[in-house]
């Protein structure tokens, strides 16, 4: 294996003088950089990460920790937080919850123990506190995406979970209907609290009456208990003309339950959603959403950690970025008759 003292020597040069040139420190004149690099392609020689590492004190890595992978959301912002990534020169890691504060835990731990310079995490929601807390204590910077939690100060980038919401509501209202349904996210995630709040307001703002009984809490991620909202759907009297749906991922497996229903949609009952299908709407475009932006959550979300971590000796106040959501109207809304 070629080292540092054998490009010395042949470019005849001090070691210490090749180290520099390979971790870019130091004063060093262009004549005596382009010879050592001359050489250390000469001889294929591979820098040491890990020693440069230690070197710098960075890793030139972050991380991401998203909670579901299958969410088309997730996966249009891992593409913009990647991009952002090495557009500045660093590497990215990623890392999936799956809405587990358990998994969450075990990412947590393998991000102290890999020293990245920097995280940006979608927290499983407000029990996350202990593991920001840890990234905190180790003087990680991170930036939280799309979920807040309370007691933590940091950077971070939102959705109008609130406005997105309420658009979903008065575009049913202004369909004709009164009796319209929530599937959402468990109360522990701060957006589906705003999104409850969302919905909430705009059923008051109609004048409609607000049933908590036409509220069905579970899980963002892929697990629902469809035999449970199965049960939930069964003690509604009257049914509900319209429903809405707290992300994408419960937006399908309220479709698969109302299908085993045999209800069609819109025909039967109308349905729209938080967030868009990514790539696949373009296929066949049947879903009313509230779009968030998902590409812009990574990449500004990427730019602010990565701004934070440069600027760490200089750093100014928490920065906190709200994108609005995009109503868009397509065929899963049938108005009343």
């Amino acid at each position: 294996m070629v080292t540092i003292y054998d490009i010395a020597e042949k470019a005849n040069v001090s070691a210490m003088t090749v180290s520099r040139v390979i971790n870019n420190t130091g004063r060093i004149s262009e004549k005596t950089r382009a010879k050592v690099k001359k050489v250390m392609e000469e001889l294929n020689y591979v820098p040491n990460q890990m020693a440069r590492s230690l070197v710098l004190q960075q890793t030139r890595s972050l991380f991401l920790l998203i909670t579901d992978i299958t969410n088309p959301f997730y996966t249009t912002l891992s593409r913009g937080a990647e991009d952002a990534a090495t557009k500045n020169g660093y590497r990215l890691l990623f890392g999936n919850s799956d809405e587990s504060l358990e998994k969450e835990a075990d990412y947590i731990n393998t991000i102290l123990t890999t020293r990245v310079d920097g995280v940006m995490i979608a927290p499983a929601g407000d029990p996350s506190l202990p593991h920001l807390e840890s990234l905190q204590r180790h003087n990680i910077p991170f930036v939280l995406l799309d979920r807040e939690v309370p007691g933590v100060e940091c950077d971070i980038v939102l959705g109008d979970s609130k406005e997105g919401a309420r658009q979903l509501v008065n575009h049913l209202v202004q369909q004709g209907h009164c009796r319209i349904a929530l599937v959402n996210g468990s109360d522990t995630i701060s957006s589906a609290r705003l999104r409850l709040e969302g919905y909430r307001e705009a059923l008051i703002l109609n004048g409609l009456a607000h049933d908590e009984k036409i509220v069905f809490e579970t899980s963002y991620g892929p697990r629902t208990d469809l035999s449970e909202m199965d049960a939930w759907m069964d003690s509604l009297d009257p049914q509900p003309t319209a429903l809405v749906a707290g992300n994408n991922v419960l937006a399908i497996e309220a479709i698969r339950l109302l299908r085993k229903r045999n209800l069609r949609i819109p025909e039967d009952i109308s349905i729209v959603c938080f967030d868009d299908f990514g790539p696949y709407s373009e296929v066949d475009p049947f879903m009313t959403v509230a779009a968030q932006q998902a590409y812009q959550f990574g990449y500004l979300g990427m730019q602010m950690l990565i701004d934070r971590i440069q600027n760490k000796n200089e750093a100014g106040p928490w920065k906190k970025i709200v994108l609005p959501a995009e109503l868009i109207i397509r065929r899963s809304v049938s108005p009343m008759k």
